[in-house]
């Protein structure tokens, strides 16, 4: 069997394309939440390493035809200092994810998960200014995350809401980072040769879903409905963090 029969054969491959298809949503029309959605669920059909491979592998390519109006919106310096601070971060955090138990990697996914999802119901802001340390601290942190847990975006979205930016600022902002995160999540992964064809094919299968339904979430964004969208992630969150527990196997 190639790995291409390998890939359509995978057991919990349903549970793969219901989670990008979800993710994908969540990501077109709030620019965050694909490893919030997809990792909890990844993780409990696969392995940690795997689970960020396949996702690494469609958001990729899958956002692509989101990125030239992301651009547009966003603040190409505030981007610059994020990413300095998460090339530092990431390796650390793949370092101890290389030694961490899958179990361990569940309960993490799943609480950050929910620990984030708290922190953005409580209508919790950070006052104080972004400034170039603190970006650059945040980017830091951001990517020890997605070294560890594939979870970069909630130090970068709770340092953004802050009320004094528009929300396609802060979509913008945050779609191109999370890009470039992939990017160095590719080239850490590939360096310490932890990249694996079969998890990397079965994610350029996913992009095909994932980037119709971030087409679809881009399409139904509208600024003026924010809440609306808020509450409709805010579910999915919820829900995924609930299924990808340990408990439940």
């Amino acid at each position: 069997m190639n790995v291409v029969e390998q890939a359509l054969h995978f057991d919990g491959l349903i549970w793969l394309i219901v989670a990008v298809i979800l993710s994908g949503l969540v990501r077109g029309f709030a620019g965050f939440g694909t490893a919030l959605v997809f990792m909890p669920i990844a993780a409990s059909v696969t392995s940690p390493i795997w689970a960020i491979i396949i996702m690494m592998s469609f958001d990729l390519l899958g956002p692509v035809a989101l990125l030239p109006q992301a651009y547009r919106d966003s603040e190409p310096r505030e981007i610059t200092f994020l990413g300095i601070g998460a090339l530092v971060g990431l390796p650390i955090g793949v370092y101890f994810l290389t030694k961490m138990d899958p179990i361990i990697f569940r309960w993490l996914v799943s609480c950050l998960s929910l620990l984030m999802l708290a922190f953005l119901a409580s209508g919790w802001r950070y006052k104080n200014p972004m400034n170039i340390a603190m970006m650059t601290f945040v980017g830091l942190i951001s990517g020890f995350l997605a070294g560890i847990v594939a979870l970069p975006g909630p130090p970068v979205i709770l340092s953004y809401i802050s009320g004094s930016r528009p929300a396609s600022v802060i979509r913008g902002n945050t779609m191109i980072y999370l890009f470039l995160v992939d990017i160095m999540t590719f080239f850490v992964f590939l360096t310490k040769s932890l990249l694996v064809l079969l998890p990397f094919v079965i994610g350029l299968f996913l992009t095909i879903p994932y980037t119709f339904s971030a087409i679809v979430g881009q399409s139904i964004f509208n600024p003026k409905n924010e809440h609306i969208y808020r509450r409709f992630a805010y579910g999915l969150i919820a829900a995924s963090a609930l299924v990808g527990l340990p408990i439940w196997s």
